[in-house]
Parts: structure tokens; C-alpha cells; sequence
């Protein structure tokens, strides 16, 4: 049986002086602006994105609730329509938000896949700032894999 795990992807720095194969690595991902996070299996092809773009981005292990939050307070249907527990139930084949969030973290159900729901949740600059560098990996800035502490950086964003 393999472990795999939900990541949350959030892109940190923008596209300029940025080469072409890491735009089109960011757009295979959804991930065409600053501050924006979406949610992936950990799979080998996966890593593999993510191994290419570190320099420009975070990525960890997101638990049900941030997602559900994501979901919930920066989601959006196709037409740009916000989501609300009706429109999962009615749409999106689950019961509520938490539900749904619970499915995505269990890999029960794939964000990329679901019909009318974006992929890419748009977020805000942190409040309070970020704690290190965008420009320096993880311990002493932000950029790269940080687990579990990913959580609190998007608490900050949403």
C-alpha cells in the first residue's frame, strides 16, 4: 500500500526573468501567479514538477481543515461563482465543504477532476509578513518543502 499524501503547492515568486520550461512546469500546475496554491497527489511525476520549480515556490502536507477553509473561503465554480455547501452537494457530489475537504485530503477524490470546481485557489500576501527570505529555502527562508508547517503559512494567507 503506498503513503501517498495530499500536497498544497503555493507558488511565492513571479514570472519575470523566470526560463519558459518553468512557465510551462507552472501552467501544467495552475499555478500562474504569485500567491497561489493548488492541491496535488505526492506521485513520482509530481515530485518531479515540484523538485523543478523549488526555486520558486513551497509545498507540504495539507491537513482537512485548511482545506476545507481554502474550499470554502477562496474557492470558486466555473463563472466565478463563490461555493457553498449547496452547490457541493449539488455539483460536486459530497455532502458539505468539510466532507469534500476530508475526501481531498484522503485522496478519496482529486481536485483536478472535479466538474465545475477551479483548481487554484487564490490567496493574499500573509498578515503579519513572512518570516524569512522568498528567495532562500525553507529553515531560513521560504521557499521549498516544509511539511506540516505549511498549514500555518496558508492560516496566514486565506
Amino acid at each position: 500500500m503506498t503513503t501517498e499524501k495530499c500536497l498544497a503547492i503555493l507558488r511565492l515568486r513571479g514570472s519575470v526573468g523566470i526560463s519558459r520550461e518553468l512557465e510551462r512546469t507552472f501552467a501544467l500546475m495552475h499555478l500562474t501567479r504569485k500567491f497561489s496554491v493548488t492541491l496535488m497527489r505526492e506521485s513520482p511525476s509530481n515530485l518531479g514538477m515540484i523538485r523543478k520549480i523549488k526555486d520558486y515556490a513551497t509545498w507540504g502536507e495539507a491537513s482537512p481543515k485548511i482545506i476545507s477553509q481554502l474550499i470554502q473561503q477562496r474557492g470558486y465554480l466555473k463563472g466565478n461563482r463563490r461555493v457553498s455547501d449547496e452547490a457541493v452537494e449539488e455539483r460536486l457530489g459530497h455532502e458539505s465543504i468539510e466532507q469534500l475537504g476530508t475526501a481531498l485530503h484522503e485522496l478519496k477524490a482529486n481536485l483536478w477532476r472535479l466538474p465545475d470546481l477551479k483548481p487554484v485557489f487564490r490567496l493574499h500576501p500573509p498578515k503579519g509578513g513572512f518570516h524569512g527570505s522568498i528567495k532562500k529555502p525553507y529553515p531560513k527562508g521560504e521557499l521549498g518543502y516544509r511539511g506540516e508547517k505549511i498549514n500555518d503559512l496558508l492560516a496566514k494567507m486565506i
